[in-house]
């Protein structure tokens, strides 16, 4: 994986449970946690969007 520009989410308001973004030049986009950095989710730009639309309209109860 050549995402090496990780970049933490303006969401993650704590030291510990930061959650990272880097976009790759071939469109990918990798997520990962700060607990775990060796693992990584891979998505599109179009998947990582609709990711984000479905978690603001289904918030977790753990986040309120």
């Amino acid at each position: 994986m050549q995402a090496t520009d990780w970049q933490k989410s303006t969401y993650s308001a704590e030291a510990a449970n930061c959650v990272y973004v880097a976009a790759c030049p071939t469109g990918t986009i990798h997520l990962r946690e700060s607990d775990e950095p060796s693992v990584a989710l891979t998505t599109t730009r179009p998947g990582l969007r609709e990711l984000i639309r479905s978690l603001k309209a289904h918030p977790s109860p753990h986040t309120t």
